[in-house]
Protein backbone atom coordinates (compact mmCIF):
# COMPACT_ATOMS: atom_id res chain seq x y z
CA UNK A 1 0.00 0.00 0.00
CA UNK A 2 1.19 3.29 -1.14
CA UNK A 3 0.64 6.46 0.75
CA UNK A 4 -0.54 9.69 -1.00
CA UNK A 5 2.10 12.35 -2.36
CA UNK A 6 -0.08 14.92 -3.46
CA UNK A 7 -0.84 17.47 -2.17
CA UNK A 8 2.55 17.99 -1.62
CA UNK A 9 3.74 20.42 0.77
CA UNK A 10 7.06 22.32 -0.14
CA UNK A 11 9.30 24.19 3.24
CA UNK A 12 11.15 26.55 1.41
CA UNK A 13 13.36 29.56 2.58
CA UNK A 14 11.69 32.64 0.91
CA UNK A 15 15.47 34.43 1.91
CA UNK A 16 17.56 33.03 -0.17
CA UNK A 17 17.05 34.62 -3.50
CA UNK A 18 17.73 30.70 -5.11
CA UNK A 19 15.28 28.92 -2.85
CA UNK A 20 13.08 31.73 -3.65
CA UNK A 21 13.53 31.67 -7.33
CA UNK A 22 13.19 27.22 -7.47
CA UNK A 23 9.68 27.75 -5.67
CA UNK A 24 8.32 31.16 -7.70
CA UNK A 25 9.43 28.35 -11.06
CA UNK A 26 6.74 25.67 -9.16
CA UNK A 27 4.35 28.24 -8.36
CA UNK A 28 3.80 29.27 -11.57
CA UNK A 29 3.81 25.60 -13.09
CA UNK A 30 1.58 24.46 -10.40
CA UNK A 31 -1.60 24.50 -12.61
CA UNK A 32 -2.83 21.32 -11.56
CA UNK A 33 -2.29 22.19 -7.74
CA UNK A 34 -0.52 19.38 -6.51
CA UNK A 35 1.83 21.54 -4.72
CA UNK A 36 1.49 23.56 -1.71
CA UNK A 37 4.48 25.98 -0.27
CA UNK A 38 5.06 27.15 2.77
CA UNK A 39 7.55 30.06 3.46
CA UNK A 40 9.52 29.09 6.51
CA UNK A 41 10.58 32.45 6.75
CA UNK A 42 7.44 33.89 7.28
CA UNK A 43 6.38 36.11 10.43
CA UNK A 44 3.88 33.68 12.27
CA UNK A 45 5.13 30.14 10.67
CA UNK A 46 4.54 27.46 12.88
CA UNK A 47 6.66 24.56 12.55
CA UNK A 48 4.87 21.15 11.43
CA UNK A 49 5.42 18.43 14.60
CA UNK A 50 7.86 15.82 13.10
CA UNK A 51 10.75 18.61 12.24
CA UNK A 52 12.31 21.22 13.27
CA UNK A 53 12.82 25.11 12.21
CA UNK A 54 16.53 24.16 11.62
CA UNK A 55 16.02 21.30 9.75
CA UNK A 56 13.59 22.90 7.47
CA UNK A 57 16.08 25.76 7.01
CA UNK A 58 19.16 23.26 6.28
CA UNK A 59 17.50 21.22 3.40
CA UNK A 60 14.45 21.28 0.98
CA UNK A 61 11.92 19.53 2.77
CA UNK A 62 8.14 18.53 1.60
CA UNK A 63 5.51 16.59 3.67
CA UNK A 64 3.32 14.20 1.21
CA UNK A 65 -0.43 14.10 1.55
CA UNK A 66 0.10 11.17 3.57
CA UNK A 67 2.19 12.64 6.29
CA UNK A 68 5.92 11.01 5.42
CA UNK A 69 8.70 13.89 5.22
CA UNK A 70 10.98 13.68 2.58
CA UNK A 71 14.21 15.75 2.29
CA UNK A 72 16.99 16.90 -0.53
CA UNK A 73 16.62 15.07 -3.86
CA UNK A 74 13.59 12.72 -3.05
CA UNK A 75 11.63 15.93 -2.26
CA UNK A 76 12.40 17.65 -5.75
CA UNK A 77 11.66 14.73 -7.63
CA UNK A 78 8.51 14.00 -6.73
CA UNK A 79 7.79 18.03 -6.45
CA UNK A 80 9.38 18.32 -10.08
CA UNK A 81 7.06 15.32 -11.03
CA UNK A 82 4.19 17.17 -9.70
CA UNK A 83 4.49 20.26 -12.36
CA UNK A 84 4.86 17.73 -14.86
CA UNK A 85 8.80 18.24 -15.14
CA UNK A 86 10.12 14.36 -13.95
CA UNK A 87 12.87 14.77 -16.50
CA UNK A 88 14.28 17.52 -14.62
CA UNK A 89 15.30 15.02 -11.89
CA UNK A 90 15.88 11.59 -14.14
CA UNK A 91 19.30 11.00 -13.41
CA UNK A 92 18.72 10.48 -9.94
CA UNK A 93 17.02 7.28 -11.00
CA UNK A 94 20.59 5.91 -11.68
CA UNK A 95 22.36 4.78 -8.83
CA UNK A 96 25.76 6.34 -9.32
CA UNK A 97 24.15 9.60 -9.87
CA UNK A 98 21.68 10.02 -7.68
CA UNK A 99 24.75 9.01 -4.93
CA UNK A 100 26.46 12.26 -6.21
CA UNK A 101 23.28 14.60 -6.25
CA UNK A 102 22.56 13.17 -2.46
CA UNK A 103 26.15 14.13 -1.41
CA UNK A 104 26.17 17.77 -3.24
CA UNK A 105 22.86 19.03 -2.61
CA UNK A 106 23.50 19.77 0.98
CA UNK A 107 26.92 21.29 0.33
CA UNK A 108 25.00 23.44 -2.16
CA UNK A 109 22.03 24.28 0.38
CA UNK A 110 24.74 24.95 3.27
CA UNK A 111 25.85 27.92 0.46
CA UNK A 112 22.95 28.59 -0.85
CA UNK A 113 23.09 32.39 -0.17
CA UNK A 114 26.73 32.60 -1.60
CA UNK A 115 25.55 31.56 -5.33
CA UNK A 116 25.71 34.88 -7.37
CA UNK A 117 22.47 36.53 -9.19
CA UNK A 118 23.96 35.50 -12.88
CA UNK A 119 24.00 31.84 -11.98
CA UNK A 120 20.20 31.51 -10.69
CA UNK A 121 19.50 33.47 -13.67
CA UNK A 122 20.97 31.49 -15.79
CA UNK A 123 19.84 28.18 -14.77
CA UNK A 124 16.34 29.66 -13.83
CA UNK A 125 15.41 32.53 -16.13
CA UNK A 126 14.29 30.55 -19.03
CA UNK A 127 12.22 28.18 -17.12
CA UNK A 128 10.58 30.88 -15.86
CA UNK A 129 9.84 33.18 -18.26
CA UNK A 130 8.43 29.90 -20.17
CA UNK A 131 6.64 29.08 -16.86
CA UNK A 132 5.07 32.58 -16.31
CA UNK A 133 4.04 32.35 -20.19
CA UNK A 134 2.32 29.00 -20.05
CA UNK A 135 0.55 30.53 -16.88
CA UNK A 136 -0.88 33.63 -18.56
CA UNK A 137 -1.78 31.38 -21.20
CA UNK A 138 -3.55 29.09 -19.42
CA UNK A 139 -5.51 31.74 -17.14
CA UNK A 140 -6.58 33.40 -20.30
CA UNK A 141 -7.89 30.37 -21.70
CA UNK A 142 -9.70 29.23 -18.38
CA UNK A 143 -11.11 32.90 -18.70
CA UNK A 144 -11.96 32.91 -22.17
CA UNK A 145 -13.99 29.51 -21.82
CA UNK A 146 -16.40 31.40 -19.09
Amino acid sequence: MTTALYPLTLYYDSACPLCDTEMHNLMLRNQAGQLRFEDVQASGFACPEGVTRDALLTLMHARTAGGQWLSGVAAFEVAYAAVGLAWVMAPARIPLLRAGMNALYPVVARNRYRVPGWVIRTFFGKALRRAAERAAAQQCTDQCMR
